[in-house]
């Protein structure tokens, strides 16, 4: 990190990069020097040039529609090796919704910049050993096409702190905790043991993600005298936010924070 750099500042060159692997490493260093960085709350930053959405894209994996992803089994070889790349892609998106969370919202509290950046940190960890072990299975990040989900709903609440807060974290990396342990299902079915211990560090650090969504959520409602209950559905329809359908990890929802009325109100 460049002595005098704050760290809002470089989250924002860090997004900008397009290595992910040097991006993995950079969001991790700044998370760790943050004891000694100031943040500079108040500074305001124009959108970093380039396509609008979130910056830093590698040339590879090429950005298909979702539903040109093919499904493959994760019992073949190359078909685990698929599975794991779409989830190592989730994780990269995810470095960059955080780094993009810290220096786009200004005249936040430092807590809320030191949260985003320890989750861009963990994060960019997922992202690295998800990697490490496509590796092992001869593959390497970008070598399978992906989809971009992300970037529209990132350039839909550019503007909206609060909007933010509900759609990314509580919505869309929810879904994660969702989704992981019918993978780790798959995925020990498949015997591949490495890969179930990796999403099991991940599904933790995620119930910890959507708390830390959630606590900026509700902080932001407060400041703005809003009802989160009843205002969640309203941005959901107001910025075409995914249906949330069951099964639901209902364990991993309460641990992560979300209250029986949220609950009661899923899918």
């Amino acid at each position: 990190m460049i002595l005098g750099m704050t760290a809002r500042r470089r989250a924002l060159e860090v997004l900008c990069l397009a290595d992910p692997v040097a991006k993995a490493r950079e969001a991790r260093a700044l998370f760790d020097a943050l004891d000694v960085c100031a943040i500079e709350a108040d500074a305001v930053w124009p959108e970093p040039p380039g396509p609008p959405g979130l910056p830093g894209r590698p040339a590879r994996p090429r950005l298909v529609p979702a539903k040109a992803v093919p499904t493959r089994s994760p019992f073949t070889l190359e078909g685990r090796a698929a599975l794991l790349h779409a989830i190592a892609h989730i994780e990269f998106n995810a470095i960059n919704l955080a780094l993009d969370a810290v220096w786009r919202f200004p005249a936040l509290p430092r807590d809320y910049y030191a949260d985003w950046l320890r989750v861009a940190s963990e994060e960019a960890l997922h992202f690295t050993l998800l990697r490490e072990h496509l590796l092992t299975l001869g593959h390497d990040y970008g070598d399978f096409d992906a989809h971009d989900g992300l970037r529209s709903m990132t350039q839909r609440t550019a503007h909206d702190l609060v909007a933010r807060m509900a759609l990314v974290p509580r919505t869309l990396e929810a879904r994660g905790l969702d989704a992981t342990p019918p993978i780790q299902a798959k995925l020990a079915r498949a015997g591949d043991a490495r890969a179930v211990e990796i999403l099991a560090l991940i599904l933790h650090d995620e119930i910890g993600h959507v708390a830390i969504g959630n606590r900026w959520y509700r902080w932001a409602c407060e400041r703005d005298g809003l009802d989160p209950v009843t205002l969640y559905p309203q941005l959901v329809e107001r910025h075409a936010a995914p249906r949330l359908r069951p099964p639901f990890n209902l364990e991993a929802r309460r641990a992560a924070g979300f209250s029986d009325d949220e609950i009661a109100g899923l899918g």
